[in-house]
């Protein structure tokens, strides 16, 4: 007996993502004004193939299920490939950003809190521990979308698990890491 593979809008990323962008202590109103949303930007190396081909499958089964919202009141569903997708090069579209080379991206964001655990699946209340940079992998799913006027395939945040430590962006060092290699050599330059 041979199990059909159901494809599924909903995914987990590779244990190597690593999260910029990260946005998951408390929402941030958009550039533009709106509701404020949980977001993060997931870099997946592009080594990382099996990642990518689940997020390929997830996004054609978004559009397959949401054909009808893309279609609207037009006569006819726009092809996949001329609506805009979250799948995005690293190479081509972040050039000179050592974060984002020889990786893909896509930004998922929430109206919802996500669900944040650490390698022990224990939830992470300790907010300093979640910063641009760290690694891991999202739970995300994907959904058409048709609003003003604009069509594609969009990315929802779920849930995030922190694996490890990493590189913190955005200029933003950790007080760990800038106190950890002082020397004690000038503890007294009172006297």
């Amino acid at each position: 007996m041979s199990k059909e593979s159901k494809s599924t809008t909903k995914i987990v990323t590779g244990k190597h993502t690593v999260m910029s962008y990260l946005t998951v202590n408390e929402p941030k109103v958009p550039l533009g004004g709106g509701t404020p949303k949980y977001s993060v930007s997931l870099v997946i190396p592009k080594s990382d193939a099996v990642t990518v081909a689940k997020i390929r499958a997830a996004i054609q089964a978004a559009y397959e299920e949401g054909k009808s919202k893309l279609q609207g009141s037009g006569k006819f569903v726009p092809a996949l490939e001329d609506l805009k997708t979250p799948l995005r090069d690293g190479d081509r579209e972040r050039k000179g950003d050592p974060v984002y080379a020889n990786s893909w991206f896509l930004n998922a964001n929430s109206t919802t809190k996500p669900g944040v655990v650490d390698k022990d699946l224990n939830p992470i209340l300790d907010t300093s521990e979640l910063y641009s940079g760290i690694i891991g992998r999202a739970s995300i799913n994907f959904y058409a979308y048709n609003s003003n006027g604009n069509k594609g395939i969009a990315a929802g945040l779920n849930n995030i698990q922190k694996l490890a430590d990493g590189t913190p962006l955005g200029g933003h060092s950790r007080a760990e890491d800038d106190f950890a290699n002082e020397d004690d050599e000038d503890d007294d330059f009172l006297s």
